[in-house]
Protein backbone atom coordinates (compact mmCIF):
# COMPACT_ATOMS: atom_id res chain seq x y z
CA UNK A 1 0.00 0.00 0.00
CA UNK A 2 1.50 3.54 -0.88
CA UNK A 3 1.72 6.34 1.85
CA UNK A 4 -0.15 9.52 1.46
CA UNK A 5 2.31 12.15 -0.17
CA UNK A 6 3.65 14.22 2.91
CA UNK A 7 3.25 11.83 5.87
CA UNK A 8 6.30 11.11 7.71
CA UNK A 9 7.74 7.51 8.38
CA UNK A 10 6.36 7.48 11.61
CA UNK A 11 3.27 8.87 10.35
CA UNK A 12 2.95 6.75 7.73
CA UNK A 13 3.22 3.82 10.39
CA UNK A 14 0.50 4.49 12.41
CA UNK A 15 -1.50 4.47 9.25
CA UNK A 16 -1.15 1.69 8.08
CA UNK A 17 -1.51 -0.11 11.98
CA UNK A 18 -5.32 2.09 11.33
CA UNK A 19 -6.00 0.94 7.90
CA UNK A 20 -5.54 -2.89 8.99
CA UNK A 21 -7.39 -2.74 12.06
CA UNK A 22 -10.51 -1.40 9.56
CA UNK A 23 -12.78 -3.80 7.81
CA UNK A 24 -15.01 -2.36 4.84
CA UNK A 25 -17.87 -2.16 4.96
CA UNK A 26 -18.37 -2.53 0.97
CA UNK A 27 -16.13 -3.09 -1.49
CA UNK A 28 -16.49 -0.16 -4.16
CA UNK A 29 -15.86 -1.38 -8.02
CA UNK A 30 -13.41 0.51 -9.65
CA UNK A 31 -14.43 3.64 -11.43
CA UNK A 32 -14.19 2.19 -14.67
CA UNK A 33 -16.27 -1.36 -13.89
CA UNK A 34 -19.03 1.28 -12.28
CA UNK A 35 -18.84 3.43 -15.76
CA UNK A 36 -19.30 0.38 -17.70
CA UNK A 37 -22.35 -0.50 -15.71
CA UNK A 38 -24.21 2.79 -16.12
CA UNK A 39 -23.80 2.63 -19.55
CA UNK A 40 -24.56 -0.76 -20.25
CA UNK A 41 -28.60 -1.11 -20.76
CA UNK A 42 -30.67 -3.02 -17.77
CA UNK A 43 -30.48 -6.85 -18.29
CA UNK A 44 -33.95 -7.84 -19.95
CA UNK A 45 -34.99 -10.59 -18.09
CA UNK A 46 -35.68 -14.19 -20.17
CA UNK A 47 -39.41 -14.75 -20.94
CA UNK A 48 -40.63 -17.65 -18.55
CA UNK A 49 -40.67 -21.25 -19.69
CA UNK A 50 -43.44 -21.70 -21.94
CA UNK A 51 -45.92 -24.43 -20.42
CA UNK A 52 -46.29 -27.89 -21.96
CA UNK A 53 -48.98 -28.41 -24.10
CA UNK A 54 -52.16 -29.59 -22.54
CA UNK A 55 -53.11 -32.65 -24.27
CA UNK A 56 -56.62 -32.40 -26.31
CA UNK A 57 -59.09 -34.36 -24.49
CA UNK A 58 -60.06 -37.37 -26.63
CA UNK A 59 -63.27 -37.35 -28.61
CA UNK A 60 -65.66 -40.48 -27.26
CA UNK A 61 -65.76 -43.20 -29.60
CA UNK A 62 -68.83 -42.40 -32.38
CA UNK A 63 -72.04 -44.67 -30.73
CA UNK A 64 -75.49 -44.86 -32.82
CA UNK A 65 -78.32 -43.58 -30.66
CA UNK A 66 -80.40 -46.37 -29.52
CA UNK A 67 -83.95 -46.11 -31.49
CA UNK A 68 -86.96 -44.72 -29.13
CA UNK A 69 -89.72 -47.26 -28.85
CA UNK A 70 -92.94 -45.45 -28.04
CA UNK A 71 -94.84 -46.54 -25.07
CA UNK A 72 -97.35 -49.56 -26.38
CA UNK A 73 -100.85 -48.60 -26.15
CA UNK A 74 -103.13 -49.50 -23.78
CA UNK A 75 -104.87 -52.74 -23.98
CA UNK A 76 -108.65 -52.43 -25.51
CA UNK A 77 -110.88 -52.13 -23.03
CA UNK A 78 -112.38 -55.67 -22.46
CA UNK A 79 -115.97 -55.86 -24.11
CA UNK A 80 -118.03 -58.36 -21.97
CA UNK A 81 -120.30 -60.02 -24.51
CA UNK A 82 -124.17 -59.69 -23.87
CA UNK A 83 -124.86 -62.65 -21.30
CA UNK A 84 -127.42 -64.76 -22.74
CA UNK A 85 -129.44 -64.48 -19.06
CA UNK A 86 -132.15 -66.80 -17.94
CA UNK A 87 -135.11 -65.41 -17.85
CA UNK A 88 -138.30 -67.01 -15.30
CA UNK A 89 -140.28 -69.27 -17.13
CA UNK A 90 -143.00 -66.80 -16.97
CA UNK A 91 -140.87 -64.69 -19.19
CA UNK A 92 -139.63 -66.99 -21.52
CA UNK A 93 -142.92 -68.14 -22.09
CA UNK A 94 -144.37 -64.86 -23.18
CA UNK A 95 -141.37 -63.78 -25.48
CA UNK A 96 -141.56 -67.10 -27.34
CA UNK A 97 -145.38 -66.47 -27.78
CA UNK A 98 -145.38 -62.99 -28.74
CA UNK A 99 -147.41 -62.59 -26.01
CA UNK A 100 -145.72 -59.33 -24.65
CA UNK A 101 -145.97 -55.67 -25.59
CA UNK A 102 -142.72 -53.99 -26.31
CA UNK A 103 -142.63 -50.76 -24.67
CA UNK A 104 -140.05 -48.89 -26.92
CA UNK A 105 -139.73 -49.88 -30.30
CA UNK A 106 -136.35 -48.81 -32.30
CA UNK A 107 -136.40 -49.15 -36.48
CA UNK A 108 -132.78 -49.04 -37.05
CA UNK A 109 -133.06 -50.91 -40.69
CA UNK A 110 -131.90 -49.16 -43.61
CA UNK A 111 -129.75 -46.76 -41.90
CA UNK A 112 -126.38 -46.56 -42.42
CA UNK A 113 -124.30 -47.60 -39.48
CA UNK A 114 -123.39 -44.30 -37.72
CA UNK A 115 -127.03 -43.32 -37.90
CA UNK A 116 -128.06 -46.60 -36.74
CA UNK A 117 -125.49 -46.93 -33.76
CA UNK A 118 -126.66 -42.46 -33.19
CA UNK A 119 -130.25 -43.99 -32.94
CA UNK A 120 -129.95 -47.27 -30.75
CA UNK A 121 -127.97 -45.10 -27.83
CA UNK A 122 -130.65 -42.73 -28.05
CA UNK A 123 -133.42 -44.87 -28.10
CA UNK A 124 -131.84 -46.82 -24.81
CA UNK A 125 -131.14 -43.93 -23.28
CA UNK A 126 -135.06 -42.76 -23.26
CA UNK A 127 -135.71 -46.23 -22.97
CA UNK A 128 -134.70 -46.83 -19.25
CA UNK A 129 -135.44 -43.19 -18.71
CA UNK A 130 -138.52 -44.09 -19.30
CA UNK A 131 -138.01 -47.66 -16.92
CA UNK A 132 -138.95 -49.58 -19.85
CA UNK A 133 -138.86 -53.13 -19.64
CA UNK A 134 -138.70 -54.60 -23.43
CA UNK A 135 -137.69 -52.75 -26.53
CA UNK A 136 -137.84 -53.77 -29.31
CA UNK A 137 -135.05 -53.45 -32.17
CA UNK A 138 -135.55 -53.99 -35.73
CA UNK A 139 -132.57 -54.86 -37.33
CA UNK A 140 -132.73 -56.14 -40.65
CA UNK A 141 -132.18 -60.41 -40.85
CA UNK A 142 -128.25 -62.00 -39.82
CA UNK A 143 -126.32 -62.18 -43.02
CA UNK A 144 -122.64 -62.78 -43.32
CA UNK A 145 -120.78 -59.47 -43.07
CA UNK A 146 -117.37 -58.21 -43.46
CA UNK A 147 -116.13 -56.70 -40.49
CA UNK A 148 -114.99 -53.76 -42.36
CA UNK A 149 -118.45 -53.21 -43.58
CA UNK A 150 -119.45 -49.48 -42.95
CA UNK A 151 -123.23 -50.78 -43.67
CA UNK A 152 -123.39 -50.61 -47.55
CA UNK A 153 -124.49 -54.60 -46.96
CA UNK A 154 -127.59 -55.89 -45.89
CA UNK A 155 -126.96 -57.39 -42.70
CA UNK A 156 -124.18 -55.34 -41.21
CA UNK A 157 -126.54 -53.58 -38.37
CA UNK A 158 -127.29 -57.11 -36.75
CA UNK A 159 -124.16 -58.16 -37.22
CA UNK A 160 -122.55 -55.49 -34.89
CA UNK A 161 -125.85 -54.62 -32.62
CA UNK A 162 -124.56 -56.74 -29.53
CA UNK A 163 -121.14 -55.57 -29.81
CA UNK A 164 -122.46 -51.48 -29.53
CA UNK A 165 -124.43 -52.69 -26.30
CA UNK A 166 -122.00 -54.78 -24.68
CA UNK A 167 -119.20 -51.40 -25.13
CA UNK A 168 -122.37 -48.87 -24.14
CA UNK A 169 -123.22 -47.58 -20.94
CA UNK A 170 -126.34 -49.54 -21.52
CA UNK A 171 -124.69 -53.17 -21.40
CA UNK A 172 -125.19 -53.54 -17.81
CA UNK A 173 -129.05 -52.39 -17.86
CA UNK A 174 -129.70 -55.47 -20.15
CA UNK A 175 -131.09 -58.60 -18.52
CA UNK A 176 -131.55 -60.50 -21.86
CA UNK A 177 -131.63 -60.44 -25.62
CA UNK A 178 -134.10 -62.86 -27.00
CA UNK A 179 -134.89 -63.13 -30.64
CA UNK A 180 -137.99 -61.47 -31.87
CA UNK A 181 -141.07 -63.05 -32.32
CA UNK A 182 -142.40 -63.63 -36.01
CA UNK A 183 -145.42 -60.47 -35.34
CA UNK A 184 -143.14 -58.27 -34.14
CA UNK A 185 -140.10 -58.33 -37.03
CA UNK A 186 -138.84 -62.49 -36.24
CA UNK A 187 -135.33 -62.83 -37.40
CA UNK A 188 -135.17 -58.99 -38.57
CA UNK A 189 -135.46 -58.16 -34.68
CA UNK A 190 -134.55 -58.55 -31.08
CA UNK A 191 -135.91 -57.88 -27.54
CA UNK A 192 -134.11 -56.29 -25.23
CA UNK A 193 -134.79 -57.02 -21.82
CA UNK A 194 -134.07 -54.28 -19.36
CA UNK A 195 -133.10 -55.06 -15.77
CA UNK A 196 -135.45 -53.28 -12.80
CA UNK A 197 -134.41 -49.60 -12.09
CA UNK A 198 -131.72 -50.27 -15.15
Amino acid sequence: MSHPRGLSAGEAAAWEALAKSVTPLVRRAPASAARAQAASPPAVPAPPAPLPPTPAPKAAPFQRAKPVRPAPPPPPPQVRPLARSQLDSHWERRLKGGDIRPDVSLDLHGHGLDAAYRRLMDGMTQARAMEARVVLVVTGKARPVDPADRGERRGAIRAKILDWLAASEHGSAIAAVRKAHRRHGGDGALYLVLRRGG
